[in-house]
């Protein structure tokens, strides 16, 4: 864990966790992933509460990807192609990203938080493209609630263990994510089926 980031959470708790998801959803190299699973481990030490970590973690990604969107939205391409670079958002990954919201459409703003490399851009090419505002809204939105959720969750149950999340992005780079994802939608439709079969 990032030292930094270690103290921030230590120091600020809740206004921290925003700070760092609000600036890492824009473009900064913050680890997302790794923060969000130390404060699942920070609620599993009881240091914090899941429903308050839950929403500001929430809340820090609903703002960076409003802030992102807003950038598209205003300055374009060209202010996106000069300046990425900078904060490691390469000609490359600006090409890829707009192959997959030419095919995926808005659902990529939902599932690009589980793509490492992709969430930092999902938003400017929204804007780039003039979105309309409610869809993106309802689809970065509720993609920044899942995100939060699942990683946070999967940090309070890993509890001493929560650091193997950052082991095995490292490993297995942007395809851990989105399994850990496709396995946490399968896990809460399996309860919803369940638990609507026992109350019928």
């Amino acid at each position: 864990m990032d030292p930094f980031l270690s103290e921030l959470i230590t120091r600020y708790g809740y206004i921290g966790i925003f700070a760092a998801l609000s600036l890492g959803i824009v473009g900064l190299p913050i680890p997302d992933e790794t923060l969000l699973t130390y404060t699942g481990y920070n609620v599993f030490q009881g240091k914090m509460v899941y429903s308050l970590a839950v929403i500001s973690a929430f809340l820090g990604a609903a703002t960076g990807i409003t802030i992102s969107y807003g950038i598209g939205y205003k300055l374009g391409l060209p202010f996106l192609r000069k300046f990425g670079p900078k904060i490691h958002i390469t000609t490359e990954k600006i090409e890829r990203t707009e192959r997959y919201f030419k095919k995926y459409g808005n659902f990529l703003l939902f599932i690009g938080y589980f793509i490492p490399g992709v969430r930092h851009l999902t938003a400017y090419l929204a804007g780039i493209a003039r979105d309309d505002l409610r869809k993106f809204m309802i689809y970065a939105y509720s993609g920044a609630l899942c995100w939060s959720i699942t990683f946070i969750s999967i940090g309070h149950e890993l509890g001493e263990k929560w650091f193997l999340v950052e082991e095995y992005i490292h490993r297995y780079g942007r395809f851990l994510p989105i399994a850990l994802f496709v396995i946490v939608i399968g896990v809460f439709l399996f309860l919803h089926f369940r638990r609507s079969k026992v109350s019928s």
